[in-house]
C-alpha cells in the first residue's frame, strides 16, 4: 500500500511529509538529505532534548516571555518525548548537519505538533525554540545526556563490578599463586592481592569520570547562536539549569562563558578520554581472566570461568571465555570512539563545533556499552569463576623464582645458580636450595613459605617478614 503524504512548508518552500509523521518539513528535508548510515540519534540524546525543551518552556514562562498555557502544553509534550513515547518520530541520521540543527528542529516540530490544539497554536521556532539556537541546544543535550547516562547506568555498573571483585578478593585472600611479570613466573601473590589491583584500577577510573562530570554539568544553553545570547533573556540559561536540576535531581549550572561551550567540545573530549582509561583497565582485567582461564590442559588453567555456551561449531566440548572476549571488543570500540570524538573535538571553527551529532552518538554509545559489558563481566565471569587450587599449588612449589627470598641470606649470585639448577633438574626449589646453600631445611622452608612471601619485607633478616 502506498504511503500517504501531506504538504508542509518551511522557509525554503513546500515539501511532502508522511501523513502520520509528527514532524514537519525541516525534519523531512534532513531525512532526504542524509541517507547515510541508518544510525539514529540515541535514546538518551532524545530524552535530553525533551528535558531541555520542557525546562526552556518553563524558564520562558517564568520570565514572562511565553504564555503559561503555551508553556504548559510544550512542557507536557516535551516530557512525553523525554519519556520515549515518540522515538520513532526522530528518523534523522547521525551523520547530518554538524551543528545538529536537523535534530533540534526535529524535536521542535514534534513537540509543537503534540502541544498544539484547535485553540492553541504552537510554533516550533517561535515557541518551542524560544531563546534558543541549535548551536547551544545540541551541546547542552550532549552534556545532559552524558551526565544522566553516566550517573544512572555507567557509575552503578562500575560500582557493581568493583563490589563483585572485592567480594571475590576477600574469598580468595589466602589463596597463593605464582605472580607473573613479562608473562613469566615471578614472586608469589595471593588472588586477593591480584584482584585488589583490579579494584583499585577501577576506583581510580571512577574518580576520574566523576571529576570529568563536574565540567559536563556546566551547560551552554543561553549562549544562543554564537555565544552572545542573541534573542535570549540573560536570565534564561541559569533558569533552564535550575529547571533541569529540579527535573533530574542532578546539579546542573549555566556556563560562565558560553563561547567556550558552543565553540568547543573539550568537556566531552575529556569525558571520552576517561572512558578510554576505563576501557584500558577493563581490557587488562579481561585479558588477565582469559590468560588465567587458558587451557584447560595446555594453558595456565588457574581458574575455570563459568561455561556460558558451546565454544566451537566443530570441536565438541570446547568452552571459551566469551564474557571476557565481549568486554575486550567493547573496549576496542570505546577506544575507537574516543579517537573519533577527539577528531570531532578539534572541529570547532571560530564560534561553533560542527561535529556535534557524531560526538553525541559515540560518547553515548561508549557509556552504554561499557555499562552493559561491566555487568556481564561481573555476573557471568568474575562472580562465578572457580580456582584450580591443587594445580596452582603444584606450580607454586616448582617455582624457582622463590629463591629471590634468599638473596639477603645467600646473595644474588648463589640464588641465581640455585634457580638455574632447579629449572634444569625440574625439582622443587626447596630441595635444590638444601643442597646448594647448606642451610637447614626447616629454615629454608620458613624463608620460602609462599604465603609469607606475599607480605613483602626482607626475609631472613632481623625484623624481616620471614615468619
Amino acid at each position: 500500500m502506498s504511503r500517504q503524504y501531506r504538504i508542509e512548508h518551511d522557509s525554503m518552500g513546500e515539501l511532502k511529509v508522511p501523513t502520520d509523521a509528527l514532524y514537519g518539513a525541516q525534519t523531512q528535508r534532513a531525512v532526504q538529505n542524509f541517507p547515510i548510515s541508518g544510525l539514529r540519534m540515541p535514546r538518551a540524546f532524545i530524552r535530553a532534548l525533551g528535558l531541555i525543551k520542557s525546562a526552556a518552556a518553563g524558564a520562558n514562562a517564568g520570565l514572562g516571555h511565553l504564555p503559561k498555557a503555551t508553556a504548559k502544553a510544550i512542557q507536557a509534550a516535551a516530557e512525553r518525548v523525554a519519556g520515549g513515547e515518540f522515538d520513532a518520530q526522530f528518523p534523522i541520521d547521525v551523520f547530518q548537519t554538524g551543528s545538529g540543527t536537523s535534530s533540534n528542529m526535529n524535536a521542535n516540530e514534534v513537540i509543537a505538533h503534540l502541544a498544539a490544539t484547535g485553540r492553541l497554536k504552537v510554533h516550533p521556532n517561535d515557541h518551542v525554540n524560544m531563546g534558543q539556537s541549535s548551536n547551544d541546544v545540541i551541546p547542552t543535550a550532549i552534556h545532559v545526556s552524558a551526565v544522566l547516562e553516566s550517573r544512572e547506568q555507567l557509575l552503578p555498573a562500575l560500582a557493581h563490578l568493583r563490589k563483585t571483585i572485592d567480594r571475590r578478593a576477600r574469598e580468595l585472600a589466602r589463596v597463593v599463586k605464582t605472580g607473573r611479570t613479562h608473562l613469566m613466573d615471578a614472586m608469589p601473590v595471593t588472588f586477593g592481592q591480584e584482584l585488589s589491583g583490579w579494584s583499585a584500577q577501577l576506583a581510580s577510573c571512577q574518580a576520574r569520570i566523576e571529576d570529568a562530570l563536574t565540567r559536563m554539568r556546566r551547560l551552554p544553553l543561553g549562549g544562543s547562536a554564537v555565544g552572545t545570547g542573541i534573542n535570549a533573556d540573560p536570565r534564561f540559561g541559569p533558569r533552564v539549569a535550575t529547571e533541569l536540576t529540579r527535573m533530574t535531581r542532578v546539579r546542573f549550572s549555566s556556563m560562565d562563558n558560553y563561547f567556550e561551550g558552543i565553540a568547543a567540545q573539550d568537556d566531552a573530549v575529556e569525558l571520552s578520554g576517561q572512558l578510554k582509561v576505563l576501557a584500558c583497565a577493563l581490557m587488562k582485567i579481561s585479558n588477565d581472566l582469559r590468560w588465567m582461564n587458558s587451557g584447560p590442559l595446555a594453558g595456565l588453567a588457574e581458574i575455570e570461568l563459568p561455561a556460558l555456551q558451546p565454544g566451537s561449531s566443530i570441536m565438541p566440548g570446547k568452552v571459551n571465555p566469551v564474557a571476557a572476549e565481549a568486554m575486550t571488543m567493547v573496549c576496542a570500540q570505546v577506544i575507537g570512539n574516543d579517537a573519533a570524538i577527539t577528531v570531532g573535538g578539534q572541529a570547532g571553527n571560530f564560534q561553533l563545533n560542527v561535529m556535534l551529532p557524531m560526538i553525541a552518538h559515540n560518547l553515548l554509545q561508549s557509556i552504554a556499552i561499557l555499562a552493559s559489558a561491566m555487568r556481564v563481566l561481573a555476573d557471568d565471569a568474575i562472580a562465578g569463576f572457580k580456582v584450580n587450587r591443587e594445580h596452582i599449588r603444584q606450580a607454586l612449589n616448582q617455582n624457582p623464582i622463590l629463591v629471590t627470598a634468599l638473596n639477603p641470606v645467600i646473595g644474588y649470585e648463589k640464588g641465581a645458580a640455585t634457580a638455574k639448577l632447579a629449572y634444569k633438574q625440574k625439582r622443587p626449589i626447596l630441595d635444590v636450595a638444601v643442597e646448594t646453600t647448606g642451610l637447614p631445611k626447616a629454615q629454608l622452608a620458613k624463608l620460602l613459605d609462599p604465603m609469607a612471601l606475599t607480605r613483602g619485607g626482607i626475609h631472613g633478616k632481623p625484623g624481616g617478614g620471614g615468619g
